[in-house]
């Protein structure tokens, strides 16, 4: 059994004893086991749901347009292949780190109209063929790439990640926003 196998069973395990406990608020406890974006199959599955999305989709909840959503979801991959966006400061780096870190990282679903970073808002209009073929591309590479490339990986915010953290933060911020635009 590899690491995200193991993983996903304590995590099935730890949901499902927080449940015996009807008392407690426990939504606020259970985790959402992510799926390995460096699975082929999970790659595919997510660039089949790209693929379903058209210009005309409209998000279930939030302001973004549905080129911006894709642009937007590019951000995290080009932050991590490319050197379009600046590293931040050292104070806000450890406030990165100390606060949001863990937020972006494990496994709890993203709150609807969660707050997003100033690097991630996409104000403008953009190219939706292009920003959908841009993405599939980062989908590709990372599932290419493989675990051991991200392993002990930086992030330009976080610092170094194990390649769990890298997964959590690819999947659950993709499957977040294309669950937004109901694919």
């Amino acid at each position: 059994m590899n690491a995200f196998g193991a993983h996903n069973k304590l995590v099935t395990f730890q949901n499902s004893f927080l449940r015996s406990f009807p008392y407690l608020p426990y939504s606020s406890f259970l985790c959402y086991s992510m799926k390995n974006i460096f699975d082929q199959k999970v790659t595919q599955e997510l660039i089949d749901r790209v693929n379903s999305l058209t210009e005309k989709t409209t998000p279930n909840w939030g302001k973004m347009s549905v080129d911006q959503m894709l642009a937007h979801c590019a951000v995290a991959y080009e932050m991590a292949y490319t050197d379009k966006h600046a590293k931040p400061n050292g104070l806000m780096r450890f406030l990165l780190k100390t606060f949001v870190k863990n937020g972006v990282v494990n496994e709890k679903l993203y709150p609807k109209n969660s707050r997003t970073a100033p690097a991630f808002i996409i104000a403008d209009n953009r190219d939706f063929e292009q920003e959908k073929k841009q993405l599939i591309a980062y989908l590709k590479k990372t599932q290419e790439y493989g675990p051991s490339y991200f392993d002990g990986k930086e992030s330009l915010s976080f610092g170094t990640m194990t390649t769990q953290e890298w997964n959590n933060l690819f999947y659950k911020h993709i499957d977040h926003h294309l669950t937004q635009f109901g694919v």
